[in-house]
């Protein structure tokens, strides 16, 4: 397999996987614009342009975009994060640059009719209310606003429904010229893939915008806090967060494959005590979330009313005793589960270029796979204990609950418990 990156003079990388044997490739633009690069205001616009790249373009219709796709049995779609914005499609190889061109279109040449504009927003408008109805979705929202409070990064991504109520086509087009340029976007295909015609469609495409500078964002801090709603729901919805380390930081595999025995599967650490031998709750999990400047350890589960106590302190005592007992066979199997599902995605040429354009967006560079094998097996049990005592004793923590949540100890109780 063979990995190349490139870039326009105008700023725009180009990075590209062939992968020998396929009949398929991926292809998708990720652009450096998402939650945290909004102003208050702005909040959730990044997200409303998102969908608004299918509603029609100055060359396609919205149903012109779909087809053209479809009809050569591909797929297209975009996703919004807290960084960045993504727009990526599947196909044949035989039917890479329509791919591209399709991409390019939605990307550069949007129309934003009133029209749609409007049928759009009440889409996600109905996207918003399902989110809020969703307990297990909207406790995380919760949480990062407790986490990073009165930041970009501690807000929602699809913004609050009086703000997406209130976004113009000025408003849209204003975001566009702040943050879609060359420097900020990557384009990444795999598979069946050849990086001379890439770059060839790239230039075509993009070659013609104007190299500018490059907003940034404002450092995010994690403060921690809490926010407690209570409502009468069948379950308590838990999670309980503490910061941690930044994508580039040297502890970014060890905080994974802490998360992993922590609570990452069947055999981790609180499955196996909080559900399995003591039956507290039917969902349980751990995972480290990287930013570019920040990171977070998060912990949820959903419980009963008379349980979530038990729940939440048990929660935090195994946190603490991961810094004084974890073995060496923990430690081995989380490696082994992160080096499996790091190599499985690697089969897929739709994980494959995410991960290219995630590691040249971090990087600028894409690691060689051997690098990022040998990061994670150099991660001991000594590394992961001592990661697991700075963790707890960092101070700062963030607690959202959803629920029958008046019985649950106060973050306050919850933060002695972990440093004691």
């Amino acid at each position: 397999m063979s990995v190349q990156l490139d870039r326009l003079p105008n700023g725009l990388r180009i990075v590209t996987e062939t992968m020998p044997g396929l009949e398929s490739a991926a292809v998708g633009l990720w652009v450096n614009a998402g939650g945290r690069h909004e102003r208050l205001e702005q909040n959730g616009i990044a997200h409303f342009l998102e969908h608004m790249a299918f509603k029609g373009t100055k060359r396609r219709t919205a149903l012109q975009i779909a087809e053209e796709i479809e009809d050569v049995g591909g797929f297209i779609n975009a996703y919004t994060s807290r960084e960045a914005t993504a727009y990526y499609a599947r196909v044949l190889k035989a039917d890479v640059a329509l791919a591209l061109d399709v991409i390019s279109d939605i990307v550069l040449n949007p129309v934003f009719s009133p029209e749609e504009i409007e049928v759009e927003r009440g889409v996600i408008l109905q996207e918003i209310g399902q989110a809020l109805d969703t307990p297990d979705d909207i406790v995380f929202d919760w949480l990062q606003e407790a986490a990073y409070p009165d930041q970009a990064l501690g807000r929602t991504i699809l913004g609050p429904s009086e703000r997406v109520s209130g976004f113009s086509r000025e408003d849209l087009s204003g975001f566009i010229s702040e943050h879609y340029v060359p420097g900020q976007m990557v384009l990444s295909a795999a598979g069946a893939v050849d990086h001379d015609q890439i770059m060839r469609l790239a230039e075509a495409a993009f070659g013609h915008l104007p190299a500018l500078e490059i907003s940034q964002h404002d450092h995010a801090r994690f403060k921690g806090g809490e926010r407690r709603e209570i409502k009468k729901l069948e379950q308590v919805h838990f999670a309980f967060a503490l910061e941690g380390p930044a994508y580039s930081d040297d502890d970014v595999y060890t905080a994974q494959i802490y998360a992993t025995l922590l609570g990452g599967g069947m055999s981790s650490r609180l499955f196996q005590e909080i559900r399995e031998k003591r039956g507290l709750c039917y969902s349980i999990f751990a995972q480290a979330g990287s930013y570019a400047d920040t990171g977070m350890m998060t912990l949820y589960a959903g419980t009963s009313a008379d349980d979530i106590a038990r729940l939440a302190e048990l929660s935090v005592d195994e946190l603490r005793r991961v810094a004084s007992d974890v073995s060496e066979v923990e430690v081995n199997r989380a490696r082994a589960q992160m080096k499996a599902g790091l190599l499985m995605g690697l089969e897929s040429p739709s994980s494959r270029a995410e991960r290219l354009a995630r590691l040249v967006g971090i990087w600028d560079r894409v690691p060689p796979l051997e690098e990022t094998v040998a990061r994670i097996e150099a991660v001991d049990r000594l590394r992961v204990a001592e990661f697991a005592g700075r963790l707890n004793g960092s101070g700062q923590v963030a607690l959202a609950l959803y629920g029958p949540a008046g019985r649950a100890p106060e973050l306050g109780a919850l933060q002695e418990r972990l440093a004691a």
